[in-house]
């Protein structure tokens, strides 16, 4: 299981990496192997409980095939040291609502 941070994301924001925690400790995975949507992991590391974390560049998120206003879905797909594959979805909501006093219209 995993979810994302954020798990609504505005095309228009600022971010730089999209967060995916999961409940898999981190020792069991091989951080190279891990994808979001066909997109390579940026970095990783453990989360306080020792689980793993894993960040991807937000403009390559961005730039996945996504239906503005709808919930899409987020497929993270790894392996583990033993060599076995994992993988979660989860729904986001993406948004594309320019920021209040941004001065954009």
């Amino acid at each position: 299981m995993f979810y994302v941070a954020p798990n609504v994301l505005n095309l228009q924001n600022q971010a730089e990496v999209v967060t995916i925690h999961t409940d898999i400790s981190y020792n069991l995975v091989v951080g190279s192997t891990v994808f979001l949507n066909n997109i390579p992991i940026n970095s990783w590391k453990s989360d306080d409980r020792g689980n793993f974390v894993a960040k991807f560049i937000m403009r390559e998120v961005k730039n996945l095939p996504m239906n503005i206003g709808e919930y899409n879905e987020l497929k993270l797909v790894g392996e583990t040291v033993g060599g076995v594959t994992f993988c979660g979805t989860q729904d986001i909501l993406i948004l594309n609502n320019i920021p209040v006093g941004s001065g954009k219209k």
